[in-house]
């Protein structure tokens, strides 16, 4: 059967290249650690497939025919198009280039994440990272689709098809207006909190802080008073400012500024974090970004003050759980 064109191989276009280059067989073999036998045979069957030749053929060498120099731009452009892509894929794979889709329920402000993302960023500035906000239940659709990469949840709950592990915690913080009669203290309890009003944004993470509110407040037995209001987190703040109401926030939200407001500790009170991942996702970058994840956390839970562990939300005190009733 007739060979044609379409039937070229790489290895084709490299001895044709180099025996351009070098004007010789010999010199071409002898760059790419070939016999010389080799190179002329490849070239025989690649100009047999082209149907013409593409060499001038003399003692000291050879040269190329009209052919072989309008042939040469574009074996060049193959070999170059193909080696940028097998540079780009070996990039992909060493995590050097790629894109990661982060699923968010919580300030980057400051905090375990605010550190992850920085350093991360540092040691591979080529990947990008993309920040998503949502609610758990749209983000763990996402990494089940393979729509999201990894999301850091609260709390320590199990999902279906998910793998997952503890990642952090942080500290559980009160927004006050700075008016506020416990604006001065350095810390309050959920008794001192009574009767008052709370706010939530609609959007995420609203619902959660409602449950959450709701849980804790009728611990205590009180009736929760709480105000679902269509804004963002940090118009929230300001309705704190203005008296509306009081809303809480987790402690990597505290190194933020707010006009009229200030945030106060809640005794006792951590909220733990997870990683969410489909253990499908073969994303390199990801990979990478997990596995600093995990060291990190590792690293910062060995510190941890003896009785809290892992940061997980400690039992209330006594003082918290008795009825505040008169």
């Amino acid at each position: 059967m007739k060979r044609r064109a379409r039937d070229i191989e790489f290895r084709h276009l490299r001895c044709f290249v180099n025996a351009a280059d070098h004007g010789s067989f010999r010199k071409a073999g002898s760059t790419m650690g070939v016999p010389q036998s080799s190179i002329s045979r490849c070239i025989c069957d690649l100009e047999d497939r082209l149907g013409t030749s593409l060499f001038h053929r003399h003692r000291s060498g050879v040269a190329l025919n009209r052919a072989g120099q309008q042939f040469l731009p574009r074996a060049r452009q193959i070999i170059r198009g193909l080696d940028e892509s097998l540079h780009a894929m070996a990039a992909l794979g060493r995590s050097e280039n790629g894109r990661i889709r982060v699923g968010i329920y919580s300030s980057i402000a400051s905090g375990f994440l605010a550190e992850l993302l920085r350093s991360f960023g540092e040691q591979h500035n080529h990947v990008q990272i993309e920040l998503i906000d949502g609610n758990p239940e749209e983000h763990v659709a996402a990494i089940r689709g393979l729509k999201l990469d990894v999301a850091f949840l609260t709390g320590t709950r199990t999902w279906q098809d998910c793998d997952s592990a503890l990642m952090w915690s942080e500290g559980v913080f009160v927004v006050l207006p700075e008016r506020h009669e416990l604006a001065i203290r350095t810390a309050v309890d959920w008794r001192e909190l009574s009767g008052e009003a709370f706010m939530v944004s609609e959007t995420a993470p609203g619902q959660e802080i409602y449950d959450y509110l709701v849980r804790k407040l009728a611990e205590l037995s009180w009736h929760p008073d709480i105000h679902v209001q269509s804004v963002s987190r940090d118009n929230l703040l300001s309705l704190v400012a203005i008296g509306r109401g009081l809303t809480v926030v987790s402690e990597a939200m505290t190194v933020t500024t707010h006009p009229g407001v200030v945030f106060r500790p809640i005794k006792g009170e951590r909220l733990p974090f997870s990683a969410i991942w489909s253990p499908n996702n073969d994303n390199p970058a990801f990979r990478r970004l997990l596995s600093m994840a995990r060291a990190k956390a590792e690293l910062e839970n060995r510190g941890v003050i003896n009785g809290h562990p892992c940061g997980i939300e400690q039992p209330a005190s006594p003082s918290q759980t008795h009825d505040p009733s008169p």
